[in-house]
């Protein structure tokens, strides 16, 4: 037997309410935490209704909270977010949601200053290895692919 702390409801309340009040969850992590705490059913659902009616889990503005902090902060493009928060099962209403946070202009400029600095960091001599290199970064990255390939070849040309 492990020496996992077992918590009374009112403890595990306070711990996720302190959890969420840190920074947004959604609910597959909350419900990762909550497994982890070795609760009945039943009180994982009294603690999800509370946290869901006192506002502490709020999956738009999760979803919201995290295309903007992966954009701004990590410069993802929208497919890396979008895979992410299905990866969290966020609703597609919620996804639908969490793109319209992105500022279009900014989102190609952003995209646009990323392959040029990519592009001027890279030492490979080879054309073909060095288009290849940066597709796949911007790629992995979460940009679209048709905006990808044509910044390589307006780069590479």
């Amino acid at each position: 037997m492990t020496n996992k702390k077992i918590y009374s409801l009112e403890e595990a309340k306070r711990r996720l309410e302190n959890y969420c009040a840190y920074q947004e969850r959604c609910h597959s992590e909350l419900e990762r935490k909550l497994y982890e705490m070795y609760l009945s059913q039943e009180e994982k659902e009294e603690i999800i209704l509370h946290l869901l009616h006192h506002d502490f889990l709020n999956e738009e503005r999760f979803s919201k909270s995290f295309a903007r902090g992966k954009f701004n902060i990590k410069k993802w493009g929208k497919v890396r977010i979008v895979r992410e928060l299905k990866f969290r099962k966020i609703t597609n209403y919620n996804i639908t949601q969490a793109l319209k946070e992105i500022n279009e202009s900014e989102y190609f400029t952003t995209f646009d200053q990323l392959a040029e600095k990519k592009f001027t960091q890279m030492t490979e001599t080879n054309i073909q290895k060095k288009r290849k290199k940066l597709a796949d970064y911007l790629l992995y990255r979460g940009w679209e692919t048709d905006l990808v390939y044509s910044k390589v070849f307006e780069l590479t040309s």
